[in-house]
């Protein structure tokens, strides 16, 4: 087990520097928004589950679980604030009145 968690941690580093670098590649907003929650949640769940593998013992499960459920729950609501934040700002700019 300790192999596979090691493997895990390493891949989810992995994703969340291939997420890093898409933060300063992008160039709109949203994109950026994008690269960071949705491969900065795949980092975050596979370090958690490599930890918990490494770690051992139903503690570390029950830990894990609760860590990726948080994650889970609170991304996808800040990357909606963070859409929405960048669309009204941008948009002050555009006539829409026709």
């Amino acid at each position: 087990m300790s192999v596979a968690g090691v493997i895990l941690m390493a891949v989810g580093v992995l994703v969340l520097l291939v997420a890093s670098v898409g933060l300063f590649i992008l160039k709109d907003a949203l994109s950026r928004q994008h690269a960071a929650t949705k491969a900065g949640s795949l980092g975050i769940v596979l370090v958690v589950a490599g930890t918990a593998l490494v770690g051992g013992g139903w503690d570390w499960g029950w830990r894990a679980a609760v860590i990726v459920l948080l994650v889970w729950l609170t991304m996808p609501v800040a990357s909606h604030v963070l859409a929405r934040a960048a669309w009204r700002s941008s948009s002050l700019d555009i006539d829409v009145s026709g």
